[in-house]
């Protein structure tokens, strides 16, 4: 089973100067320079003098300074037998720091409210628990619907959308050992009706289509009359770190996977990913 996930490659955001009229003071060569570290980022390799100046917009005589400056700080270092420029020890210990400070489900959650008003249904999050995929936040639509999940529900791998996206993206082994587990467990919500068990060149097939779309799609699971769309959102090792999940009934929600839902969906999964390090 394939683990590259499906989605639109980003580059690191580019750094833009902030507005002249906040009200704050600034320093404005600070942020001149900060391209050429947003540039190093981007590439993800240690680059010539003209190809990080290009990088960032500038000359290669108008970067040159910010870059001995940077390298005295420890944020750049140079490569005495190339000259090539890359990201220094000080750049590195930031980003640790960062990475270690980062919590998924803080950071989703004012891009999950912000969906929330853009669409109008219900979502979810949903992490991987010690008993499979499990929600741990739900924001309700602003119309009523009749669903038997909240937080701390199980959800079924192959049967629900949110299942089926950790088992797209998770390794192979981790995602077996979950649906082997999920048999008999009365805490995994699968459906009203016991589920048909699919050949395993089925799930293989189902998964990859997955893959191909960037997000799983339930029709009437776990209960008739309510479809699903989940999206997977990765960490910054492009692991699954968690799954954004939106239901709604059938002839209310759009499940086309280009559709009006499926579109804000997967880009705000794409956004929490890149605040969380990936660069996909």
């Amino acid at each position: 089973m394939a683990t590259t996930p499906k989605t639109t490659p980003q580059s690191a955001p580019k750094a833009t100067p902030a507005a002249a009229n906040d009200g704050r003071r600034s320093i404005q060569s600070i942020e001149v320079g900060v391209p050429l570290l947003a540039a190093l980022v981007d590439a993800g390799k240690p680059l010539t003098l003209r190809d990080l100046a290009a990088g960032a917009g500038m000359t290669s005589a108008k970067a040159h300074p910010y870059l001995v400056s940077f390298i005295r700080v420890g944020l750049v270092q140079q490569d005495g037998a190339t000259g090539q420029y890359e990201l220094g020890p000080f750049a590195l210990q930031m980003g640790l720091v960062s990475l270690q400070r980062l919590d998924p489900v803080r950071i989703a959650m004012p891009e999950i409210a912000k969906l929330q008003s853009e669409i109008g249904h219900t979502l979810g999050i949903a992490v991987l628990g010690s008993h499979g995929p499990t929600m741990i936040h739900m924001t309700e639509a602003s119309y009523p619907v009749h669903v038997n999940m909240r937080k701390g529900t199980v959800m079924s791998m192959l049967h629900t959308a949110t299942g089926l996206v950790f088992a797209a993206w998770l390794p192979p082994k981790v995602s077996e050992h979950y649906i082997a587990r999920e048999e008999g467990d009365t805490a995994v919500i699968a459906s009203l009706t016991p589920p048909r068990k699919a050949s395993r060149a089925n799930v293989e097939a189902q998964l990859a289509d997955i893959r191909v779309h960037g997000m799983a799609r339930a029709l009437g699971n776990p209960l008739p009359g309510v479809d699903a769309l989940s999206v997977p959102v990765f960490d910054s090792t492009g692991n699954i770190a968690l799954a954004l999940t939106s239901l709604g009934p059938t002839g209310l929600f759009d499940v086309a996977w280009d559709g009006s839902i499926a579109r804000p969906l997967l880009a705000c999964a794409q956004e929490i990913s890149r605040k969380l390090g990936y660069r996909g």
